[in-house]
């Protein structure tokens, strides 16, 4: 068994780390243990929802090309904040922020969010928000609908691209050369139970995460305890100068709606995401080749208990009995932990591991491989 795969046993480890915080661990959507930010209309708003003209529902076809990192915009919006920064923040930012709309026989569905990050009409978003979609209806912050066309989605970061036609439009700055800080000031800007251009605002409550899906799939995420609701889901989560640190995916909640505990895709690796699904492909995660065990003394780390033939970890000399205690810097607690890190890079990226073997501590540089079939 890899690595990755021993992520499945890992849900119920995780939950029961939080189980003295939480009471009920509920999933409005889909009953899996972390709530997606999706929110379906109430029968009122479905009762009155308007027939979708045809010309909405005409095809688009719209040619984009990935933009080179060194052009995407990172300049902040809000150089100084002054007395109001939330306000400030929200009034630079809510033009690049939509409300997705999903439609099925003229008849809206559900709600999402999304943010503008290319001025030619790149929308990102969360995956489960146009899931096997073509096509959604964005609302633009003036008011304006137009059509979407969803580009591509990668179910196992919860990232997609849609792309619109009519800019240019106003890009949100992305923060992709400044890591968030626990305890740091973030603002949520979204649809929250469909209500648009809504901004709230909390902490970065930590940074490096990880949380297990109700796949198995380990992440490592930004968690904040501003409030986000069903509706918020593909939204950004944003810094104090208006940059874009992250896309608001998934809560914990109790109750289907905010306790404080939200999720949030770390905005570079969404970035990377969105720019190989834009040019066509895919987001190839990083695979090490080892399976895991925890360690026996109730230390931190995750103890090698097997090393893949042929595989990134065997090639990088990593041996059987190696106690892993960080990956490039961030500890390593449990197997999730690298498990999420490790997928948090991609196939051909280099790590730095450090490794404990034989109470001597070291670090090996990797150059991450792809699993079998994905290369």
């Amino acid at each position: 068994m890899t690595m990755d795969q021993t992520t499945n046993s890992e849900p119920a480890r995780r939950v029961g780390r939080f189980a003295t915080l939480i009471t009920a661990l509920a999933l409005f959507v889909s009953g899996l243990g972390i709530g997606w930010l999706f929110t379906e209309p109430t029968p009122t708003e479905t009762a009155v929802a308007q027939e979708v003209p045809a010309s909405f529902v005409e095809s688009t076809t719209t040619t984009n090309v990935p933009l080179d990192p060194a052009e995407v915009r990172t300049d902040p919006l809000v150089a100084a904040p002054g007395s109001e920064p939330i306000a400030d923040v929200a009034a630079a930012l809510l033009p690049s922020v939509v409300q997705i709309e999903v439609i099925a026989n003229g008849i809206e569905q559900g709600v999402g969010t999304g943010v503008i990050y290319d001025a030619s009409g790149l929308i990102m978003t969360a995956e489960h928000v146009v899931q096997g979609l073509s096509e959604v209806r964005v609302r633009l912050s003036d008011g304006n609908k137009v059509v979407g066309t969803v580009v591509g989605a990668d179910m196992n970061n919860d990232i997609a691209v849609i792309s619109i036609d009519g800019g240019p439009y106003t890009a949100a700055p992305l923060a992709l050369d400044a890591k968030p800080r626990a305890g740091s000031l973030a603002i949520a800007l979204g649809s929250p139970w469909g209500l648009d251009s809504t901004v709230t605002a909390g902490i970065v409550s930590a940074v490096d995460r990880t949380i297990v899906s109700g796949q198995g799939i380990a992440r490592s995420m930004l968690q904040t305890d501003a409030s986000i609701n069903p509706g918020n889901s593909g939204g950004p989560l944003v810094d104090r100068e208006g940059r874009v640190i992250g896309i608001n995916v998934s809560i914990y909640s109790s109750s289907g709606a905010n306790d404080g505990v939200g999720f949030a895709v770390p905005i570079d690796r969404a970035f990377r995401v969105a720019e190989a699904l834009v040019a066509g492909g895919e987001f190839v995660p990083g695979f090490l080749g080892v399976r895991l065990d925890n360690t026996t003394d109730l230390s931190a780390g995750a103890v090698v208990a097997e090393v893949t033939p042929d595989t990134a970890a065997e090639q990088a000399g990593v041996r059987v009995g190696d106690t892993v205690l960080a990956v490039n810097d961030v500890l390593v607690a449990e197997p999730s932990d690298l498990a999420a890190q490790v997928r948090a890079f991609a196939a051909g990226d280099t790590i730095e591991l450090m490794i404990d073997r034989n109470g001597v501590v070291q670090t090996l540089e990797i150059e991450l491989g792809a699993r079998s079939g994905q290369e």
